[in-house]
């Protein structure tokens, strides 16, 4: 666990210079916007957010969406919406193809 108690690496971009890059960095106020990317080991990006100052992010959501790409990186399967660690996850393929709802009850 890295310092602050988050169990993955975070940074700052005080400069602006990873913001311009993915597209956040707000030139008028000189400042980054809320940017989250999730970049799995081979350097890709899984999944972004990007909010407006007036509204927070969800570190549970964060944190539960790593549990969840890592889980697929793993495994293979894919997790449905909400999924969490232990839950029901679904086999990809043909044979799934609107059939979802049958296997996967929230």
């Amino acid at each position: 666990m890295v310092d602050g108690g988050v169990p993955f690496p975070m940074l700052s971009d005080q400069g602006g210079r990873i913001g311009q890059v993915y597209g956040v960095y707000d030139e008028d106020a000189g400042v980054n916007i809320r940017g989250r990317f999730l970049i799995d080991p081979d350097g890709i990006i899984q999944a972004m957010e990007v909010m407006t100052p007036p509204v927070g992010r969800n570190v549970s959501e964060l944190i539960r969406q790593v549990q969840a790409f890592k889980h697929v990186r793993e495994t293979g399967e894919v997790t449905p919406s909400g999924w969490t660690p232990g839950k029901t996850t679904l086999k990809p393929g043909p044979d799934l193809v609107g059939k979802v709802w049958k296997q996967w009850k929230p």
